[in-house]
């Protein structure tokens, strides 16, 4: 039986689930996803991400891909019935064919996250950003945030007894921007470490409140090790934003 692959774009909320990876006891946001695949396409389905979040950690794009047998998925109408299936914290945007060797997690060049910090109270936005009300010094903090291309190794910045192969990842961008009240720090690498973003901005808080030199930070990094830097920011502040794909990946 001929199976087609597709990938699937999603946004979520990450508030009410642990994480996106399925987890006993705990409901998870890909758990929810195959199981109304499966209801809806009246076939067992399992949906692979292209990363995982952590528990509250929000997506505003997100992408991931499974196999069917129906090869006519690549439509409006499956998108908006498969919506009605999914609760209102998990939307889907769109659904494509990809070649069938395609794959999610392994095939993603890039993805970028955005942590985004209230500088005032605002209880519209008490679960989707991190109320931070300290004085900070942004340009301290954004010299600091440049060091992160000069290093591969970010051993300092990942959970502990993580199950990876490498700590190396390659940082392209990191920034911290006003707007308005709110100040949100973007940041993209080829690969991320479990809790390195949240590591990092939790580290960089420390920079800007001028807890931490610039030079410290380096030497943090350089020590690889995690109980020197400082502690992970809250994951309500934190949004997977975009991933980069190959653009021969996708089928017309």
């Amino acid at each position: 039986m001929n199976l087609q692959r597709y990938f699937i774009q999603l946004s979520y909320k990450g508030t009410n689930y642990h994480g996106w990876q399925v987890q006993p006891n705990a409901t998870s946001v890909q758990e929810v996803m195959e199981r109304a695949l499966s209801t809806l396409l009246r076939e067992e389905v399992a949906v692979t991400g292209a990363g995982r979040t952590d528990t509250g950690v929000h997506a505003s794009f997100f992408v991931a891909h499974f196999d069917s047998v129906n090869s006519e998925l690549d439509n409006e109408d499956f998108v908006y019935r498969l919506n009605n299936f999914l609760p209102n914290d998990i939307a889907v945007k769109k659904v494509w064919k990809v070649p069938v060797e395609a794959h999610a997690r392994f095939d993603a060049l890039s993805r970028t996250y955005k942590y985004f910090i209230s500088r005032e109270k605002d209880p519209f936005s008490e679960e989707t950003t991190y109320r931070f009300l300290y004085p900070l010094n942004i340009e301290k903090m954004n010299k600091a945030a440049k060091c992160l291309f000069d290093y591969t190794d970010f051993t300092s910045f990942s959970k502990l007894h993580s199950d990876v192969k490498t700590n190396n990842c390659k940082v392209m961008f990191a920034e911290w921007k006003e707007e308005g009240s709110q100040l949100i720090f973007t940041i993209q690498a080829d690969r991320f470490l479990r809790n390195m973003v949240r590591a990092i901005v939790g580290t960089l808080l420390e920079v800007g409140k001028g807890k931490i030199e610039i030079e410290d930070f380096k030497k943090i990094i350089d020590n690889k090790d995690r109980g020197l830097a400082g502690t992970s920011a809250p994951a309500h502040g934190l949004f997977l934003t975009e991933i980069g794909y190959p653009k021969n990946l996708f089928i017309d």
